[in-house]
């Protein structure tokens, strides 16, 4: 058993980064070269560089980090239409994940050609499948943090060392949304650990990935940290490294390290038209993972602020519209009835630009700021409304279940054609769409109201700010507003899928700007 309690921390960034220059005078095209003794120095032009055989290996890090991976193995309960008991082995039921990221973890699974593995027929026609991943110690007493896609419908979980130990384990908590989750393993003992990076990670800083690629455990692979920020379409909470460190079926949950052996951020899925490692790789951040373990550790589950908004990006044409000079923010298409925001004062067509000062790029940057914070902390708002910026303090609620702010995409088209191609009516005289707004009744297939989204059943709230409830009013605000100069004309429409603001481009103008 090693009585190992924290890895130390000795950095090799220096020698690593001094001697990878070398590689920059491969192909170079300098002509005048003095290469001396093997590991010496090349001087060129007046610059002095390292030679290629004095670079250094991540041999000292990888020693000092690599017991602390595991191989995670999953026994999961699946149900197939078909009747077979087949599981993906890193993700066991894609369907449950959010759209934009499933074809991301269909990259992930262990076993067959189709990166499925074999399941069996359990007793009572229950079917069991066989789910692998990655892992990593974060404590000496044997908490585990890996991918919540890894051990989804676990019925039986089970770790494997570096040094070939298999131990049994639970699931301590999970969190979908960002699709972490932490174990704790049965047995006692001192496990040797490692610890999130306090700091974040520039592009182009060295990475090393440790994990359980195809079920090949312990297998590392380095690279450099590629973009920042990356939204891949998975959750209100996107925020993901993109690194180009060798990452396959059975990474997922596993640690990519700096070169302090820190965890910069836990493996979670891969962009591949191939199914295998093409370069682009995702992992959570230390600075969003860190906050979410803590939570699953102390009370199995995430909290989260809770505001009470929908929400939507803000386009050139809806920044014409509401007469702002930016496309910055966040743009409420409806305030939630008694919610923290609707309380302190929110809007619909306010558009929230900071969080405690700090600015909102947009719908994902507010939605992460919100949801990071304490459910009962208080907070202020930067929010514009008719051109002129205010704070609207409130007290955060609790996000209720898998409620979410929503962000629309609002893509603007240019309006083409006559007319908006929307017949209307009002929505006391169609049944079922009570009392407020206009109804559409119909729309045209080519029209510019059919281009933003605009479908039959759904109804106007308001137009360029007003309330209507006759086709009548619609026309009139229309009218007023492009007598007015606006290059579009704003819209609040309701659907199944909630309130959202639409900027129809009037007919004839050019708005490419």
């Amino acid at each position: 058993m090693t009585n190992q309690t924290e890895f130390p921390r000795r950095s090799l960034r220096n020698g690593l980064l001094a001697g990878a220059a070398a590689v920059a005078i491969v192909g170079a095209g300098l002509s005048h070269e003095v290469w001396q003794s093997s590991g010496a120095v090349a001087q060129t032009q007046g610059q002095t560089v390292r030679t290629a055989a004095a670079i250094p290996s991540f041999a000292d890090v990888v020693d000092r980090v690599k017991p602390a991976v595991v191989a995670v193995k999953v026994k999961v309960e699946t149900a197939s239409m078909r009747g077979e008991g087949v599981a993906d082995s890193d993700g066991p039921n894609f369907d449950d994940l959010p759209p934009g990221i499933q074809r991301f973890f269909r990259e992930f699974g262990q076993g067959g050609r189709d990166g499925r593995g074999e399941g069996r027929q359990g007793p009572r026609g229950r079917q069991f499948g066989q789910s692998q991943g990655s892992g990593f110690f974060i404590s000496k007493d044997g908490y585990i943090v890996t991918n919540n896609h890894v051990v989804q419908n676990g019925v039986e979980v089970q770790v494997t060392m570096d040094d070939g130990r298999t131990l049994d384990a639970t699931v301590v908590g999970t969190d979908p949304k960002t699709d972490l989750a932490v174990l704790k393993v049965k047995q006692e003992g001192d496990y040797p650990f490692v610890s999130f990076s306090q700091g974040k990670p520039r592009v182009g800083d060295w990475v090393v990935a440790v994990g359980n690629p195809f079920g090949l455990g312990g297998s590392v692979t380095a690279g450099i940290v590629s973009a920042r920020g990356r939204d891949i379409g998975s959750g209100p909470y996107d925020d993901y490294l993109q690194i180009d460190a060798a990452v396959n079926r059975g990474n997922s949950g596993g640690p990519t390290f700096d070169l302090n052996g820190d965890v910069v951020g836990v493996n979670t899925a891969i962009y591949s038209p191939s199914g295998g490692n093409v370069g682009i790789a995702f992992a959570v951040p230390a600075e969003v993972a860190v906050s979410v373990v803590e939570q699953l550790k102390s009370g199995g589950s995430v909290s989260r602020g809770f505001i009470g908004v929908q929400i939507q990006p803000v386009t050139k044409e809806l920044a014409d519209s509401l007469g702002l000079k930016e496309t910055r923010g966040a743009l409420v298409a409806e305030a939630t009835a008694e919610g923290p925001a609707a309380a302190a004062g929110v809007k619909a067509g306010d558009t929230i630009v900071s969080v405690d000062g700090k600015p909102v790029a947009g719908p994902r940057e507010l939605s992460r700021e919100i949801g990071a914070k304490k459910p009962g902390s208080n907070v202020s708002l930067g929010v514009v409304r008719d051109g002129k910026e205010q704070t609207l303090s409130m007290k955060l609620g609790t996000l209720p279940g898998d409620k979410q702010a929503k962000a629309d995409t609002g893509k603007g088209v240019e309006g083409e054609g006559r007319g908006f191609g929307l017949q209307l009516a009002p929505a006391s005289a169609v049944r079922g769409k009570g009392d407020r707004g206009v109804v559409v009744t119909g729309v045209e297939p080519d029209g510019p109201g059919a281009s933003q989204g605009i479908k039959e059943g759904d109804v106007i709230l308001e137009v360029a700010g007003k309330a209507v409830s006759q086709p009548a009013e619609v026309r009139q605000a229309v009218a007023e507003a492009r007598k007015d100069g606006r290059k579009a004309v704003l819209m609040r429409i309701k659907s199944g899928e909630g309130s959202r603001f639409v900027a129809l481009a009037f007919p004839g103008r050019d708005n490419r700007g």
